[in-house]
Order: C-alpha cells, then structure tokens, then sequence
C-alpha cells in the first residue's frame, strides 16, 4: 500500500513538473474537519487539533520544496470560531502558541518567512508576542512565506481597511479597488490562485473574501488530519487543467493570454 502510494506520488510530482502550466504561487487552505476525524476515532476533539497542526509542517515543506509554491495563507482560526465551548478554544489558543514557538528555528533554517494575518484585538499578548518574534526572524527569509490567519475574518478585514481609509480622510471619488487592496492586512501579498478546502464543505467561510475573487477553488471531502502530500498534488493538478479567463473569452486567452 504504501509503496503504492510511493509511486503515485512520484507520477503525479512528475505531471506536475512537466505540463507546462505553472503550479500556483499562493494557495489558501481552509483546513477543516479536525472534530471530525477525532470523532471517527473515538478521540478528542483536542486531539484531532493536534494531529491538524502536525500536518502543517507536512504540508508546508512539501509545497515550498518539491512545488515551489511562494505563499500559503492558513485558516488557522476565524473570529467566528470564539463562539466555541470556551474549553476547546483556549486549547486552540494554547496549540497555536506552541506551534509557533516549536517550529519557529525550523522554518527558519528553511528559509520560510512567517506573518499572523488576522484582527490583533482579542489574541492573547503571549502569542502576539511569540508572532513578533518569529515575523522578526525569520524578515530577510527569501523562500515561502506562511501566513497564518489567526482570528480573521474576510468581511472583518475589508471593514478594518475601509475604516482606516476613513480615518485617513480619503475623498470617496478617490477610492477604488487598489485603494482597498492596499489596506488589507497584508497587501504585498499577491491574491490567491488556489484555494483548498478540506472535508467536502462546500463554502469560503469568510476567507479572503476580497483577495478570492478570482481564486480556482478545489474542495475534497478528505479531512485536513489525512491531507497529505498526494492529495495536495490532486489539487494543483486539478488547478493546472483550469482555464482561467480572468473575465475575457477563451478566444483571447489563445491569442493574448490572461491579463
């Protein structure tokens, strides 16, 4: 079996490579079904938590080296995901801090840079303070860059930009598209090309609402635990036999290509 899925990495890695079409350069994940996979098992909902956040590592070094993948944005924690039992969300809170203090060297020497993307008000100064840290480190990395969302919400994040272009004092005729852009929580980061959801549900959930406009969506009944490399090779080559119009014919993609 194992074997088996060996060699199935391995072609799939190779078409890939060689179809020509470039692989995306951002991938968003909403990695979902952590409760689920726990529940199958018998486990605890923290555990299913757990065994998710071992898969980052996984998955990260996996679409940095082998993909050359430029950015990954992960839906760690949304502002909706408060309304949990207060049990489980201060046990994500708790993940969340070790996760970046355990694999903060690592991604370092990997040369990977790291951002918390997401509302700072109501995160605990430990962890705002472990993000610091680690956003500070590793700055002048020049490989991947992960952007962990954390208490993010997509509409939350365009209200903060349009409050900031208020505050600023900004003419309304002078407002377009780019003046919005520029006021997300992280702007220089390039919209992205493919957004994977794990667990079959099929919805954004309020990720990147703004950035996600013309974003290929993928969407696995696969749960984020059992998300392993040759089901994020599935999805990139899903996302290679798209065509994207960006809102032109398939006639000018022939003879123009996408703008």
């Amino acid at each position: 079996m194992e074997q088996d899925r060996r060699q199935q990495l391995e072609e799939l890695l190779k078409q890939v490579r060689s179809s020509g079409v470039p692989v995306p350069a951002h991938i968003g994940i909403i990695m979902d079904g952590n409760g689920r996979w726990a529940k199958q098992r018998g486990y605890s909902r923290i555990r299913g938590h757990q065994t998710g956040a071992r898969n980052v590592k996984t998955i990260v070094r996996f679409a940095d080296k082998q993909l050359g993948v430029r950015y990954i944005s992960l839906y760690a924690f949304s502002i909706e995901n408060w309304a949990r039992p207060s049990f489980e969300v201060s046990a994500l809170m708790r993940l969340i801090r070790t996760y970046i203090v355990h694999e903060r060297n690592e991604l370092h020497a990997e040369n990977v840079q790291f951002r918390l993307v997401g509302r700072r008000e109501g995160l605990a100064p430990e962890i705002l303070e472990e993000a610091r840290r680690s956003t500070e480190l590793m700055a002048k990395n020049t490989g991947l860059t992960l952007n962990l969302c954390i208490n993010y919400g997509g509409r939350a994040e365009i209200v903060d930009a349009v409050r900031r272009i208020a505050a600023a004092g900004m003419p309304p005729e002078k407002i377009d598209e780019r003046t919005i852009a520029n006021q997300l929580y992280a702007p220089d980061v390039p919209d992205p090309d493919l957004i994977i959801r794990t667990s079959g549900e099929m919805r954004l959930s309020n990720f990147l609402l703004w950035q996600s406009a013309y974003s290929e969506l993928y969407i696995t009944d696969i749960l984020w635990p059992d998300f392993d490399e040759l089901e994020l090779l599935k999805a990139v080559t899903a996302y290679q036999c798209r065509e994207r119009r960006f809102g032109k014919t398939g006639e000018q993609l022939v003879k123009k290509g996408p703008a």
